[in-house]
């Protein structure tokens, strides 16, 4: 009964535990294979032959696979519960890399009954054990997909816990002024305090401050998370395709002196400076009745209003015309993007008159000789971004929280006014879920503790 027992006590130990390879896919000196769960310790004793596994030691040894023929030389570190990343026991094999290896440790642990880990099944685990909170997991997450060093810089800050502190000294703030709330409705027949309505108003006013900084702040700098997105525009042969061409040092796009020969957008990544940014090369703007040329146009318009920089090519070989007119028209309607003026073919004889682009500051380059000067704009530029130290949200989900964190304090200042402070403490439970979504679900014991440890009540 016994020996039952304890087989059905492995079997679903086994099952509970998971193992991916936490490395990307090709050829790299190493590849790590990482197990979590309860069974991490006895699969990582099974497969290495080894007698003694030291917590947080490096252990080089042999690795076999069940029918017990040799797989590879490797590392084994055993990081031991709760003191591991997902709070579990935790086994990584740094194994020599290429994919061959690595799956074949990863068949041998499988055969063993262990369950192949889903898509951020580890991080879900770390979260589900305390060991991160929300805001942290989206972090890890993004840094992945960083596409700067300033982004990486700021996702290392939550990492760290930045949004966390601000997180819970806002729920601090909010539970604080719910527990005065629900206080005063049990003394209902007593005025509100003057002095505990203007404090109450004055924090609120001042994280609906915060929100709004942070809010403006996360949509100017998500370039440095995603990767800037940056549009070059222009009529009809004024360079765009070459201009494209050169900055990544390849032809990607067809050039020729036939107008109208790029009819879709084409984007590509290409690095400026410490950035990965998505260079979008667009259809010429122009009137059109070719059918296929303005549906190109049309999708040209759509990446001027989607970029975050705008670079107008104007062409400096030839005269100012009303095609070149319809693009100014179209930058004053985008006037609060980055938008860079530049004339190519500078290195050909100067018709194009600059007093007809009033308002900006303009760039002389030539897509086929020179554009170093507009490389370095566009790097200066994506690091004043990068600049400051403000907080930063990450994702759709985090602002979307912040919005309706700051309608929900909105909507509680009038019946607090009012002296309805049922109604008050309804939108401030909403602000206070919102706001706890970023980084922790909203427990109303909180309240509790807060009435209970701040106010004599009962007594």
């Amino acid at each position: 009964m016994n020996l039952t027992k304890r087989s059905m006590d492995n079997h679903y130990n086994r099952q509970n535990s998971i193992v991916a390879i936490a490395t990307a896919q090709g050829i790299s000196s190493i590849s790590i294979i990482r197990i979590s769960g309860e069974a991490a310790l006895e699969i990582a004793y099974k497969i290495s032959h080894l007698k003694h596994i030291i917590p947080r030691h490096a252990h080089l040894s042999s690795l076999y696979n069940a029918k017990n023929d040799l797989i590879d030389q490797a590392i084994v570190l055993y990081f031991e519960a709760p003191q591991s990343f997902t709070g579990e026991e935790i086994v990584e094999f740094q194994c020599h890399g290429g994919m061959i290896v690595a799956q074949e440790i990863l068949d041998t642990i499988l055969s063993y009954g262990v369950r192949l880990a889903e898509p951020g099944e580890f991080s879900k685990r770390a979260f589900l054990n305390g060991k991160i909170d929300l805001s942290e997991a989206e972090a890890i997450s993004k840094l992945i997909e960083a596409k700067s060093v300033d982004a990486a810089k700021i996702l290392a800050k939550q990492m760290k816990g930045e949004l966390k502190d601000f997180v819970d000294e806002s729920r601090e703030g909010l539970l604080r002024s719910l527990a005065y709330s629900e206080v005063m409705i049990d003394y209902a027949e007593e005025d509100i305090p003057e002095d505990i309505l203007q404090s109450i108003i004055l924090q609120l006013d001042e994280l609906s401050r915060k929100i709004e900084e942070i809010v403006d702040a996360s949509h100017r700098r998500r370039g440095l998370i995603e990767g800037f997105k940056v549009a070059i525009i222009g009529k009809p042969n004024v360079g765009k395709s070459s201009l494209l061409n050169a900055l990544l040092s390849y032809d990607r796009a067809i050039v020729s002196e036939i107008a109208g020969t790029t009819r879709d957008t084409i984007e590509e990544q290409v690095r400026i400076g410490s950035h990965i940014i998505r260079l979008v090369d667009t259809a010429g703007i122009r009137d059109s009745e070719d059918t296929i040329e303005k549906i190109g146009i049309e999708r040209s318009l759509s990446s001027l209003m989607d970029a975050d920089v705008i670079i107008a090519l104007f062409d400096s070989s030839r005269i100012f015309d009303n095609e070149d007119k319809q693009i100014l028209e179209l930058l004053e309607t985008v006037r609060e993007k980055h938008i860079i003026v530049a004339l190519n073919k500078s290195d050909l004889e100067r018709k194009f008159t600059t007093a007809s682009i009033n308002g900006y500051d303009i760039l002389e380059v030539s897509a086929k000789k020179s554009f170093v000067k507009l490389t370095q704009r566009l790097e200066l530029l994506f690091d004043s971004i990068g600049e400051g130290e403000e907080l930063m949200l990450i994702s759709a989900r985090q602002i979307e929280a912040v919005t309706k964190t700051k309608n929900s304090i909105a909507e509680a200042k009038e019946p607090l006014l009012n002296g309805e402070l049922e109604f008050f403490s309804y939108h401030l439970q909403e602000a206070v879920k919102a706001i706890s979504s970023i980084s922790k679900p909203y427990d109303s014991e909180e309240i509790l503790d807060k009435m209970f440890g701040e106010f004599c009540l009962g007594k």
